[in-house]
């Protein structure tokens, strides 16, 4: 049974983090009764040309031509779905301060294939007292090893996305209870002919300190997975439900090697550890003919450079996620065209020549194979000009 991979998608860019954090400017600066807010945004033109297959308004590996197909080459795509609106709000309750964030982008409405143009939510999330509550990047993601890029989508194989949570922070510890059916980290459901189900939330754990120049963090997952055979139609009758639990782990860390050099790697694996790999070609499991729920091991990390030179930096950074699908294709319970491995690799120069402009160019080297071996590649060369605000 072939994969369904766009609710991995549906994760979002964790590579534009810290290119967010560079470049967008505070434009108001208020203070009603007791609270400071902060509005923030920026409007970005992405200019695309793909020099093979056509990847979509941010990088699509699953689009990437395999060798032996024919198709059109040479596509070029224009789009503002990026451009983002923020709000922050800092208040002083009870001896602590409340902080509250809500933002948001255009790339609503299916906007990682042919849509967007909608307004979409990103983060909306409170912190008070240690403890955060609302919709932001998992517990579990990659934050020390994030990188700029100016595709969307940015370098696969890091660990997390957006999800809804609730999570507590103590010095250098953070734990969060997750939603296990977001549309974030999550990564989709069980590949099954059953209905899925989703009765507890994933847990996470995350320590995050520094020795030296070098930062580093480590954080582990447990998840239930579970599916209700009576639930569907098309299940077989003879099918028992059935669960299973879903585990990972994550290792990250940053060091500069000198004043304008710095290096980055992170590594993330699991066992139905799904979408919390980001962009995994693979859900969390799937149902084998005899009704069994059977997780995918899943692998994913990647390396990177940043140096800085005049009004900006390059950056050259590899990423990689492998889905363990072997077993299952030998069964015939995955289909022999599902993707299994995807890669990236960016090189990029971003500069800002004034606070409030920042413009950049990208080129991107890109591959996916299938379970039966049979693999493609594709060329993205891209711009971006971005006014902040």
């Amino acid at each position: 049974m072939l994969l369904n991979t766009r609710k991995n998608l549906l994760a979002l860019s964790v590579g534009t983090l810290s290119l967010l954090a560079a470049s967008s400017l505070q434009a108001a600066d208020l203070t009603v009764n007791k609270t400071d807010i902060d509005l923030y945004g920026y409007a970005k033109l992405d200019l695309i040309y793909d020099v093979d297959a056509d990847l979509g308004n941010t990088i699509i590996r699953s689009k990437i031509r395999l060798d032996d197909e024919d198709g059109v080459d040479g596509h070029t795509n224009m789009h503002a779905f990026q451009s983002r609106l923020g709000l922050k709000t800092s208040t002083p309750v009870a001896g602590d301060t409340l902080k509250t964030v809500i933002e948001g982008d255009f790339y609503g409405n299916n906007g990682f294939g042919g849509g967007g143009g909608e307004f979409r939510l990103r983060h909306a999330y409170g912190t008070w007292n240690g403890i955060l509550a609302g919709q932001t990047w998992s517990n579990f993601g990659n934050v020390l090893s994030l990188y700029q890029t100016v595709d969307f989508n940015g370098s696969l194989g890091q660990g997390g996305g957006r999800q809804a949570q609730v999570r507590y922070t103590t010095g250098p510890f953070s734990f969060s209870a997750e939603d296990p059916e977001g549309s974030g980290a999550a990564g989709g459901d069980i590949q099954a002919d059953g209905t899925n189900q989703y009765r507890l939330p994933d847990l996470t754990a995350r320590y995050q300190s520094s020795v030296g120049p070098v930062k580093y963090a480590a954080a582990a997952l447990v998840r239930f997975l579970e599916y209700d055979a009576e639930g569907s139609d098309t299940a077989n009758p003879n099918w028992d439900d059935d669960s299973a639990t879903g585990w990972g782990l994550m290792v990250e860390a940053n060091t500069k090697l000198t004043d304008s050099i710095t290096i980055r790697g992170s590594i993330s694996h699991g066992d139905g550890i799904g979408g919390y790999i980001y962009l995994s070609p693979a859900g969390p499991g799937y149902v084998d003919g005899d009704g069994n729920l059977e997780t995918i091991e899943a692998t994913g990390g990647g390396v990177s450079m940043t140096v800085n030179a005049g009004p900006g930096a390059f950056n050259l950074g590899y990423g990689l996620v492998i889905a363990d699908l072997d077993d299952g294709y030998e069964s015939g319970d995955i289909a022999a065209t599902t993707d299994e491995r995807y890669s990236s690799t960016f090189v990029n120069y971003i500069w800002s020549p004034f606070e409030q402009l920042t413009y950049g160019v990208e080129a991107g080297y890109h591959t996916r194979e299938q379970v039966n071996g049979d693999e493609g590649d594709a060329v993205r060369l891209q711009a971006m000009i971005q006014y902040g605000f």
